[in-house]
């Protein structure tokens, strides 16, 4: 099934601070106005979860390090919960922290194994739910 993810709520790996200024952050940013400053939740037609610090030095603004999966993991239940409070729209997530973060992939996609039906997952994931999270379909839109 072909699904038409321009309408769908983008959900990307952030940093704290919101400096969304590469990857899956960047084209937020520049195609779906994610709002710099804003690293944490909704913003424009996307959902910032976390996945890197920010430090401050001399007043700015940097990226940090990549956070540990156990401090990421509550920012994934406040988006699963966000998502469970408004069915009416439809997610495209895609795969937060396995990109510039560093963060493996079968590290991250089991945190969303409670996610519900509005969600709408990167297809690189698919062998790992269907592993971990044998008899439950997940949807998948394609790949970022």
């Amino acid at each position: 099934m072909a699904i038409d993810t321009k309408n769908m709520i983008f959900v990307f790996g952030s940093n704290i601070a919101g400096i969304h200024g590469a990857g899956a952050a960047r084209y937020a940013k520049d195609h779906l106005g994610a709002a710099m400053g804003v690293g944490i939740g909704r913003t424009g037609q996307c959902y910032a979860i976390p996945t890197k610090a920010a430090k401050v030095i001399d007043g700015r603004a940097y990226i940090g390090d990549t956070l540990p999966v156990e401090t990421i993991l509550p920012f994934v239940h406040e988006f699963i919960d966000y998502a469970c409070n408004n069915p009416h729209h439809q997610f495209q997530v895609t795969r937060i922290g396995c990109g510039l973060a560093g963060l493996k992939d079968e590290d991250i996609a089991p945190l969303f194994g409670t996610a519900p039906s509005n969600c709408w997952f990167d297809s690189a994931w698919q062998q790992i739910f269907d592993e971990q999270f044998f008899g439950r379909s997940f949807r998948y839109w394609g790949t970022f």
